[in-house]
């Protein structure tokens, strides 16, 4: 794949996340579609009270664009030489971001714009998301690709019956941590856009071509999005954002077999998750005391004394460095 298509698919998903984005802003405004902020939150949040979400509709727009697009050229340029080709895993990655985007859609509308706080249940969630995680997983034992990538030892290996509840708990655990991670500006689109880019490099030195579009493509839309969801934030990706992502890295993952990459170029959505459970459990075995400041994780730096903005950079940078040391665990 030459330059050219590189910057395709980078700047595609970029430009289309970052007009809509730019339309989407005063729309929202006029509608009121703005973040509700919690009161036992930080009080220094309490002034985004208002500001535009649901943003995630932008970044899926974005990214489904992309890969669909590589997804078209795919069966042009191969279905000339050796006849119909239709790039499923493409199409596999894109539903599942979509189905994972539609659970974070529905919650934002009920809180959002039918002002119902509740949103969706812990449990709707929960179905919804093991419904979604096992047509995926099906979908690679139908193509008969059930065999996993160990990162360092360099080895492949099959989980066999295991291989459908293992998936589920990729895509249940990623679209969870991802949303859990999107609670300073720019937190979850700038580290998510590190792990992408992250998945790019790999898939470019590989020669993996989904690997590197999606890559790209989740790059170059949350790149666009944080021109305006940078610290101070004019608009939130809201859960129809985060879910979404998390959707879209893990499917990247289980269809290129590499969904042991995600703990560890995603590791800040593994220790934001861990803090809330952490700080559950030690609030009730302790009778109310907190392990950490607040959870999630970002938070307890916040209250800690630093400021939104310079935990946002470092979490980035963590994430940067993270993603380095995957690289070099595929090589």
């Amino acid at each position: 794949m030459n330059v050219m298509n590189l910057v395709l698919y980078f700047g595609m998903p970029l430009l289309v996340t970052a007009i809509l984005t730019y339309v989407l802003i005063p729309f929202f405004h006029k509608k009121q579609f703005g973040q509700y902020i919690r009161e036992e939150g930080p009080k220094a949040h309490l002034k985004k009270q208002g500001t535009p979400t649901m943003g995630g509709i932008a970044i899926v727009v974005g990214i489904a664009v992309a890969i669909i697009l590589y997804a078209i050229l795919t069966y042009v340029n191969r279905s000339c030489c050796t006849g119909p080709y239709l790039h499923t895993d493409a199409i596999a990655i894109v539903l599942t971001m979509l189905a994972f985007g539609v659970i974070g859609f529905i919650d934002d509308y009920n809180k959002i714009a039918k002002k119902e706080n509740l949103g969706l249940t812990a449990k709707q969630k929960l179905i919804l998301q093991a419904l979604f995680s096992i047509g995926l997983a099906v979908y690679m034992m139908m193509t008969d690709r059930e065999e996993l990538f160990i990162p360092f030892l360099k080895v492949s290996v099959s989980f066999g019956v295991l291989y459908i509840p293992f998936v589920m708990f990729v895509e249940i655990a990623m679209s969870n941590a991802v949303n859990l991670t999107d609670g300073l500006d720019g937190l979850a689109s700038g580290v998510t856009a590190i792990v992408g880019i992250t998945f790019a490099v790999i898939g470019i030195r590989e020669g993996n071509e989904i690997l590197m579009v999606s890559g790209l493509s989740v790059a170059g839309a949350l790149l666009g999005f944080l021109l305006f969801n940078h610290y101070p934030a004019k608009i939130f990706m809201g859960d129809t954002g985060s879910m979404a992502l998390g959707g879209v890295l893990s499917g990247i993952a289980v269809v290129t077999g590499k969904e042991f990459l995600l703990p560890m170029a995603g590791l800040i959505y593994v220790l934001e998750a861990l803090s809330v459970i952490i700080q559950v459990l030690y609030f009730r075995k302790t009778g109310g005391k907190r392990f950490f400041r607040m959870a999630p994780l970002h938070h307890h730096f916040e209250l800690g004394g630093m400021k939104e903005y310079n935990v946002v950079v470092m979490f980035c940078a963590v994430t940067a460095v993270l993603g380095v040391i995957t690289y070099f665990a595929t090589v």
